[in-house]
């Protein structure tokens, strides 16, 4: 059964950096796109990156261009998002999703969902 597990939320002031991780198990992470999506208090979830099977990033978001990145390691079965120079606005329950492809971030292509890390943004 495919799992997906965050970790690496936290507390963090604006302006510093975290590394979300997204681990996989259960099936071949090899064959599958995952995406981050964050879910900020009182609004949607909204998709913020993608990394395809092959290595290629897909941008949701045009607010976290050039401060966060995707990148994946299949021997290790994760997927990281490294957030910097962090704003308050980041605030938000971070999540990862597999689909076949990254396509346009719709929520309805992705599937095995985690169960969300924190991070809040706050001096």
């Amino acid at each position: 059964q495919l799992q997906l597990v965050e970790s690496g939320g936290g507390l963090v002031q604006p302006g510093g950096s975290l590394r979300l991780s997204c681990a996989a198990s259960g099936f071949t992470l090899d064959y599958y796109a995952i995406g981050w999506f964050r879910q900020a208090p009182g609004k949607e979830r909204e998709g913020v990156l993608c990394i395809s099977s092959g290595g290629g990033s897909t941008n949701y978001r045009d607010s976290v261009k050039g401060r966060f990145t995707i990148s994946r390691d299949n021997v290790k079965k994760a997927v990281y998002l490294q957030m910097n120079s962090l704003k308050p606005e980041d605030t938000a329950v971070y999540y990862c999703a597999a689909a076949r492809i990254c396509g346009a971030g719709l929520q309805a292509d992705f599937g095995s969902w985690g169960q969300g890390t924190q991070v809040t943004v706050s001096s």
